[in-house]
């Protein structure tokens, strides 16, 4: 799958958003190791913290159904329908992609392909974490 296709992808999946509050409509298409890809969108709350962005949406589906090895991600939004603006992913997004993903990661957005390092160039991972219980 072409960068480009899977960025359609991504705009495909924002048609799925749940945005009542913000009218900010978000995709994602996650693409695996194994060349499967998984979609998500933005689901929002009236509770505003209980809302979930789309690339976590995209990596807990791929989880659940065991896969926890990606290539590429492709992230698009708009509060309208144009999906020509980059929309880059949250910290909390980066956080979590950064947990199943290298900083090599491909993150595609409108205007071109990143790095998962260009975002989050200082990641917190298991390596800072004590095994002294």
């Amino acid at each position: 799958m072409t960068d480009k296709e899977l960025l359609a992808a991504a705009v495909k999946a924002a048609e799925n958003s749940y945005s009542p509050y913000s009218h900010f409509r978000v995709g994602a298409a996650l693409m695996a190791e194994n060349g499967k890809v998984y979609t998500g969108c933005n689901i929002e709350n009236a509770s505003y913290s209980l809302t979930i962005c789309a690339e976590r949406t995209a990596v807990f589906k791929a989880v659940s159904e065991g896969v926890t090895k990606f290539k590429a991600i492709a992230i698009a939004g708009s509060s309208d329908s144009d999906f020509s603006k980059p929309c880059p992913p949250c910290g909390a997004c980066l956080q979590v992609l950064s947990e199943f993903c290298g900083n090599d990661l491909a993150v595609i957005l409108s205007n071109g392909w990143f790095k998962l390092s260009d975002f989050l160039p200082m990641r917190f991972d298991k390596t800072q974490l004590s095994d002294n219980r």
